[in-house]
């Protein structure tokens, strides 16, 4: 049966008008299913019986499983979701001063073999659909009882290999008239698939575009990121920049401090100079260590130092919050943990 949580509203509505009924319903649907949040057809009470009826017998609602749940010191809370066909895959709640944030993922597995993230270790076994990605908003919003107000797009997977997907499910995160989550407080991060970056900057969201960037320099970068043998470093900033032209917005750079590898002076120096110009924030992140990962964590002395040279330098750059990292739910450390 067809997941109901794939469509956007105006495509419900054609749903709904190819069963007979009136456009109308499928606001009502988008009610019940992103404002009171059921699990269950039945419990939409305004609908007629016959109504209930079709839509149980074309359409499941994917209500997600949770297998296990941890949760950090610092509060954030990992989840462990069975997506209903033998697979699972994790999701993190993360709280900041500004509100609740939930970092989802976008596929079952992983293609890109990011050296420095655990996901790399999973197999890739398909993508998700919309209705999965916005599942594990709902999942976690009805586990705890209250609303998410941002969502980045940084779980397992990489988004702009799922882009129409991904696309479908911020249409339906984004509509008024369901979660309502503003585009603003969503976040996609990608480790550079350029032609992807081209077309995203044709949908004119106001989404904040991540790019994971991590070295100044070719030869580093393919070492640890593959990706960047089939769009190097020039192809990239060439779409950076002309995604930053056409849209007016700044582009966050994660750059993952390793150490003895791409945390020292030179490379910082490098980096000012890469990004010299450009409307963009440097996000710099402790790098976790994974299980047989190659990369350890640059030191707190050399993260800090890093940081004050590239804002001594006008590039404006932060270090990341590590969060979860006790639980493995920071960054690059997914992997979709059995029980």
């Amino acid at each position: 049966m067809k997941n109901i949580k794939n469509y956007n509203l105006d495509e419900l509505k054609q749903e709904l008008i190819s069963l007979g009924e009136k456009p109308y319903r499928a606001e009502q649907i988008f009610k019940w299913l992103y404002i009171d949040k059921v699990i269950e057809f039945d419990e939409m009470t305004n609908l007629s019986l016959e109504l209930r009826e079709k839509l149980k017998q074309n359409y499941t609602m994917c209500n997600f499983k949770i297998l296990k749940k941890q949760e950090a010191q610092d509060g954030t809370k990992k989840y462990l979701f069975d997506v209903l066909d033998g697979n699972a895959i994790e999701t993190v709640l993360m709280e900041y001063h500004h509100g609740k944030t939930i970092c989802v993922s976008s596929q079952i597995g992983c293609k890109m073999g990011c050296k420095f993230c655990a996901s790399t270790g999973i197999a890739f076994i398909r993508n998700l659909e919309p209705g999965e990605i916005v599942e594990q908003i709902l999942a976690v919003e009805q586990d705890i009882g209250e609303h998410i107000s941002n969502i980045v797009f940084m779980g397992i997977g990489e988004p702009f290999d799922n882009y129409d997907n991904v696309m479908q499910a911020i249409h339906i995160i984004n509509n008024q008239k369901g979660l309502n989550i503003g585009a603003r407080h969503i976040s996609i991060s990608t480790s550079g698939i350029v032609p992807k970056i081209y077309e995203f900057a044709d949908e004119k969201l106001q989404c904040t575009l991540s790019i994971s960037l991590h070295a100044t320099n070719n030869q580093k970068r393919s070492e640890m990121m593959p990706v960047n043998n089939a769009y190097p470093l020039e192809e990239l900033m060439k779409a950076c920049k002309e995604y930053i032209k056409k849209t007016n917005k700044r582009i966050s750079f994660e750059y993952a401090l390793a150490k003895d590898n791409n945390d020292n002076l030179e490379d910082a120096k490098a980096l000012v100079k890469l990004l010299s110009g450009m409307l963009c924030h440097v996000n710099l992140i402790p790098i976790n260590k994974i299980e047989n990962g190659k990369f350890t964590k640059s030191s707190n002395e050399n993260i800090i130092k890093f940081r004050d040279y590239l804002n001594e330098h006008g590039i404006v750059a932060t270090i990341r919050r590590e969060l979860g990292s006790d639980i493995d739910a920071a960054c690059g450390q997914l992997r979709r943990k059995n029980l």
